[in-house]
């Protein structure tokens, strides 16, 4: 923790710019991060203090207080986690739209891609595993959306469909 440590400005100016930053910022947790390092930098308040009057715990302001030694107003800006690298290269990734765009094929046997099908199809063709649930932020990614309208079969007679409404026993009306 902090304790009495004094903590120095890394330059000259930052303290007007940390106010501003702190005034500006809309996002509250930001903000916090901002503000814990104003009252340890500025009022020179203990970790505990500081904590209090933030309503946060001594641990986060000594946290921030950290990166702002280490990096400056820089360091208070959280960097975004990188994630797993993508499975599927940019060119893999435009075959497989055009695979999708294309429809299924008479080796698919179905009328509809669905996400198990999408999977199949990165295993066979691209080499690629994927669960059922992250295919579809593969999808989401290159532009798909899981939400269509029920496809009809391409042999779906509409007039047969209708009399089979009329005729059946027990969809008839009283």
């Amino acid at each position: 923790m902090l304790g009495g440590m004094k903590l120095a400005l890394r330059q000259p100016g930052d303290l007007d710019r940390l106010r501003g930053l702190a005034a500006a910022e809309r996002q509250a947790l930001q903000r916090d991060r901002y503000r814990a390092v104003l009252l340890v930098a500025e009022e020179q308040l203990e970790g505990d203090e500081a904590a209090r009057r933030l309503g946060r715990s001594p641990r986060f302001v000594d946290e921030w207080a950290g990166r702002y030694r280490r990096g400056g107003l820089d360091g208070l800006v959280p960097r975004k986690p990188s994630g797993a690298a993508p499975k599927l290269t940019p060119e893999q990734e435009a075959k497989l739209k055009a695979r999708l765009d294309a429809g299924p094929l008479p080796a698919d046997g179905v009328c509809a891609l669905r996400g198990k099908d999408v999977v199949r199809i990165l295993e066979a063709d691209f080499g690629v595993r994927h669960t059922i649930g992250s295919v579809y932020s593969v999808l989401h990614w290159i532009g798909y959306s899981c939400l269509a309208p029920r496809p009809r079969h391409e042999k779906n007679d509409p007039a047969a469909a209708g009399a089979f409404r009329r005729e059946a026993p027990f969809l008839s009306g009283p």
